[in-house]
């Protein structure tokens, strides 16, 4: 079986991480976010993915020149204007010559999703769709999926207002589709699947679902992102990955961190939940705490980042300075 990995969003709620970067490429516990997404996938026997690219193409194809990431053979489907999550799957699917059921995931969304289990239930229904489904406290912010006893959808109902979602199941951002579901789908035209394609499906009583019970982010905000790292920190996912690259020097006080390849943390710098990207520099008696440092930026001494600040690549944060919860540069 294939996977479409929906990739080609320009990842606005992650600015300014992703101004020049997609935030698929950003690290995740020193890996970039797509390896783990793929890795996934190769853990349950998916051996090929396509790319649906459309912002920053050329970051993926120059990471993976190959064709080839975590042991799974990659078809790049590059969109030539953004066609929405629905036009996405359809241009990636037939651009790889996808004729047969298929796998769709959101490529910002890390899970230990059973991807058998999904499948199974898929076969099991006789659906034209089946999709994951994950439990939290404030549907609000998602499409929300109820379901009856058979898990077949009864409605789809996008990021509904406060106090009015009938389920706090929502759209985990993963599917199993047959590949008449790409017939659905206009050509050459912006469409969203979760407004349109699915309401249809469930119009028609071949969508389905299953809760995933499992381990599920969408790593796209600040703070889901910072989250996600910290979970491989924790033991959240498993055994805890060592959170300091071999390559970096650190001489400060780290603690539950992750500090990225050739990035430094000078003597009596103080870092605490946070992640530090690659060749940054944390300088003497610096305070990072809950927060995000890009690529090659630099906290003076002395300075003090925290409750989720996020600092963009190649910033240089004064000597003395005291942030806290701002995003620098800010977005125009």
């Amino acid at each position: 079986m294939q996977a479409v990995v929906l990739v080609g969003g320009f990842g606005t709620r992650l600015r300014p991480l992703t101004r020049t970067t997609p935030k698929q490429m950003l690290p995740v516990g020193n890996r970039p976010m797509i390896e783990r997404v793929l890795s996934h996938l190769a853990d349950h026997g998916v051996t090929s993915a396509v790319l649906a690219l459309g912002y920053r193409p050329d970051a993926f194809q120059e990471a993976y020149p190959s064709g080839r990431c975590a042991d799974m053979e990659l078809h790049y489907a590059i969109e030539p204007v953004p066609l929405d999550t629905g036009g996405a799957i359809r241009f990636a699917a037939l651009d790889a010559g996808i004729d047969d059921r298929f796998l769709v995931l959101n490529g910002d969304v890390l899970t230990d999703l059973d991807v058998g289990a999904l499948l199974a239930r898929h076969e099991r229904t006789g659906a034209e769709g089946t999709i994951a489904l994950h439990r939290v406290q404030d549907p609000t912010a998602f499409g929300v999926v109820p379901t009856d006893a058979d898990g077949r959808v009864t409605a789809f109902i996008e990021k509904p207002p406060p106090g009015q979602a009938p389920t706090d199941l929502i759209n985990a951002g993963t599917y199993v589709l047959e590949a008449s579901v790409l017939d659905r789908i206009p050509s050459d035209q912006p469409v969203n699947v979760e407004r349109v394609i699915f309401p249809a499906m469930v119009a028609d009583g071949s969508l389905y679902a299953l809760d995933g019970h499992t381990y599920w982010i969408d790593a796209g905000t600040p703070s889901t992102y910072l989250a996600a790292n910290l979970d491989l920190l924790t033991g959240r996912r498993g055994a805890p990955e060592a959170g300091i690259h071999a390559s970096a020097v650190v001489a400060g006080e780290v603690t539950l961190s992750w500090i990225g390849e050739e990035a430094s943390v000078s003597a009596g710098a103080v870092v605490e939940r946070s992640v530090v990207f690659p060749r940054s520099t944390i300088s003497q008696g610096a305070v990072v705490r809950d927060a995000i440092v890009g690529v090659g930026a630099r906290v003076g001494a002395g300075a003090v980042v925290d409750a989720g600040s996020v600092i963009g690549d190649a910033v240089v944060v004064p000597d003395g300075a005291r942030l806290s919860g701002v995003r620098i540069p800010e977005e125009d």
